[in-house]
């Protein structure tokens, strides 16, 4: 007779991705967003060969980049949610790392929580705003 625990057996199991600065269990919060290389420097980071990158990419506008990607998690200890780069190591082993700037250039579909560079803070903070209150910010002369 099979037991009820053998049966659970068979389900697949929480990934290990932990909190860089505290060690405990991190939430996912959102899909995993997958990482792109678009030119031969970032593939060469990655131990790939100057030639084969250069063919690789002359192949294809952008090349995925495999056990690599972004994802938003939850933090028991930190209360809050942040985004990561995480890097598939082996079967159950993650690096989690706090994403440079330059890696949301890489992903597609996802939003740079720092928000576009080209845009102004005053455009940032006008689109915040909530209703209309945003004539005390000009001045009108009579």
């Amino acid at each position: 007779m099979r037991r009820r625990c053998d049966r659970n057996r068979k389900r697949s199991k929480r990934r290990a991705i932990y909190c860089p600065i505290h060690g405990c269990y991190l939430n996912s919060m959102s899909q995993k967003y997958q990482l792109y290389a678009d030119r031969p420097g970032q593939l060469q980071q990655r131990g790939i060969n100057r030639r084969i990158a250069l063919m690789l990419l002359a192949n294809q506008a952008a090349v995925p980049l495999e056990g690599e990607w972004i994802e938003a998690f939850w933090c028991e200890q930190c209360q809050q949610t942040s985004w990561y780069h995480i890097r598939k190591l082996q079967e159950r082993t993650y690096e989690v790392l706090v994403p440079p700037p330059e890696i949301w250039q890489q992903v597609t579909g996802v939003i740079d929580p720092q928000g576009n560079p080209s845009v102004g803070e005053f455009t940032r903070r006008h689109a915040r705003l909530v209703g209309f209150n945003g004539l005390k910010d000009f001045q009108f002369v009579g």
